[in-house]
Order: structure tokens, then sequence, then C-alpha cells
């Protein structure tokens, strides 16, 4: 069974599946970004691209030249699939391209390059977060690195639910499951029996979420898709493979229930006597589900909660009474 550390920057998953490791190790990337490589032989697709550590191109280029190569006059990589806008997943872009353009180049076919297209869900100007380095990311693609839509002016082609995808005799479904972020999709390989679900389902620990509401929608989205198209495993955007993917999915949902219940169950108590107005807050709601918990993890915590409580609210379970961030004041619906 794979675990954290016996993870390789390049491995095998199946004859349909490479994947190749971003080489950016960290607190919340686990052992780096897993890419992959889809399909049998040239041209492939690659779905993400790393954060761009120039020590990922070097495995990259490992990994391609290492796979069977077919027809000479085929260029390595004719598709990349972006799995959201994280800089962790796209910020290799740039890099990645101006890569397969000097592996074609160095094969001196002297046929012309034909550049990638690229592939991602369309996400609106409004609905991307002031912090996101994703445009300019975009602004450092290399000219006439990749093979825009046809039909607009736009870098890339416009992934929708359900599309179907081809790698190389290696089937792609488009499964479009936001809540990580609002671009979040998964892609099942049903060769494999495998679902690819970048950052909303990891091989180790649990995901963050922008939209608590949406991330379960989705969730349980996936385990309703499965029962028509059948899939066992799950390649994740961080971690080790999980051989048990529709538990994985079943326990997120269930420990997403769980901490809901342990947050109603604080509100129907009394709030400590030295809280403001006598009400809970969204941090003394923290204080006490996490009580005996190190210091620094309460901050994160409370980002959870809050999305928590937004969810709630949303549901008509329980009603803001004002104040702002984690002083922001709950308590439950009466009319419930």
């Amino acid at each position: 069974m794979e675990t954290l550390e016996s993870l390789n920057s390049i491995s095998r998953l199946s004859p349909n599946i490479i994947r190749v490791l971003g080489q950016n190790p960290g607190k919340f990337t686990l052992q780096g970004t897993n890419t992959y490589i889809v399909g049998r032989q040239r041209p492939y697709t690659l779905v993400d691209t790393g954060e761009g550590k120039p020590e990922y191109l070097s495995v990259l280029q490992t990994a391609l030249n290492e796979l069977p190569a077919g027809k000479s006059d085929e260029i390595d990589v004719s598709d990349i699939i972006i799995s959201h806008w994280h800089g962790d997943h796209v910020g290799g872009l740039p890099s990645v391209l101006a890569l397969l353009r000097r592996m074609w180049d160095e094969r001196k076919t002297g046929l012309p390059f034909t550049p990638p297209r690229l592939h991602k869900f369309p996400l609106h100007a409004d609905q991307m977060p002031e912090r996101s380095d994703f445009p300019s990311i975009v602004k450092a693609l290399p000219l006439n690195s990749f093979t825009p839509p046809a039909s607009d002016h736009s870098v890339f082609h416009d992934l929708y639910d359900g599309q179907e995808l081809t790698a190389s005799s290696t089937s792609i479904r488009v499964l479009y499951t936001p809540g990580h972020t609002q671009d979040s999709i998964c892609l099942h390989i049903a060769e494999d029996r495998a679902l690819y679900t970048a950052d909303t389902v990891l091989g180790h620990g649990t995901a963050v979420f922008e939209d608590l509401h949406l991330y379960l929608s989705s969730l349980r989205k996936m385990l309703d898709y499965g029962k028509s198209n059948p899939y066992e495993v799950l390649y994740p955007g961080h971690g080790p493979v999980v051989a048990e993917g529709v538990k994985l999915i079943e326990n997120y949902i269930q420990h997403r229930l769980e901490r809901e219940a342990q947050v109603l169950e604080v509100l129907r108590t009394s709030p400590p006597d030295t809280n403001e107005n006598r009400t809970w807050t969204t941090w003394t709601i923290v204080s006490k589900i996490y009580q005996g918990y190190p210091e620094s993890l309460l901050t994160p915590a409370a980002q959870s909660i809050t999305l928590h409580m937004r969810k709630l609210e949303a549901d008509g379970i329980v009603k803001r009474l004002g104040g702002e961030g984690t002083h922001t004041r709950w308590a439950l619906n009466s009319k419930l």
C-alpha cells in the first residue's frame, strides 16, 4: 500500500496513467502536487502542471522520454487539462509549454510544431479571488505555445460537465465538482475504474473548500455518479492513490456532518460568561470544539467553522446577530 513516504517522483499507476510529482512538498501540498500523464502512446494528455519548480520540468521530461514514443511525427503532449485555478496546479503551465516546444525542436523532425490545447472549466472574473495569481500565470504563457479555441480569443478550451475526451485511446469524462474552488473538476478514467479528484478529495487528510454547501453537493454527486459509472480507486491531487475511493468519499461527507453536529451542539449550550453580549461567536465556537488543540491550529480551524456557519445560515438553521470575521455572533434560529 502506498504511503506518503513511499511515493516516487515518477510512478506508473496503470497502463494508462503515469504520476509525476510536482517537486513542491510542503505542509499543504503533502509530498507535492500530483500531475498525471494519461494515454498509452503519443500524443499524451497531461493533467495539471505543478507550481513551476525547475526540478519538475526535469522529472516531467524524463517521464515523457521513457514512455512509448509511437510515431516520430507525433508531439509528446496534445492536451493539458487544468483541474482548478490554484497556483500549485497551474503555476507550471508556462514552463511546461516551453519544455514541450524544446523537446520537439530537439527531435529535429523538420515538421512544424503543433502546440497543445489547454482545457479548463470556465471561471468568470467575478468568481476569481483577488489573491489569485492565475491571471498573471496566463499572461506569462509563451507566444504560440498553445492552440487556442477557434471560436474566440481565449486561451482555454472550456470544459463542461459530462464532456468526453480521449487521450490516445484512453477515455476521460469530466465531472464538475465545485466547492474546493468554483472551477474544480474531477476526471473519470473508465479503463482504470478510477476517478481523478484533484483537491476535492486528497490521498491523505481532509480537503479545504471555499463553499461548504457546494462542496458537500459535489461529494454526493461523485457518489451518485459512481452508481452508473463505477470507479474503485481515486487519483488525488495530493497524496497516495486511494484504493477504496467510495468509502473515503463517504467518510469525507460523514466528517463534515459530524463537525456540523458539533457546532449545533455548542450553540444549544450557554455561551461563556465573558463572551460579548453573552452570545456565541465564531471564535468561541472554535475554542470550544478545538479545546486542547495547539493554538497554531485554531486559525485554520476558524476558517472551516466560518464556512460551516455560512452553510447553516443559508439552510436557515442559524442566524447572524452581528459582528465581523471571527467576532461574528451566532444563534440558533428560534423558528426551528
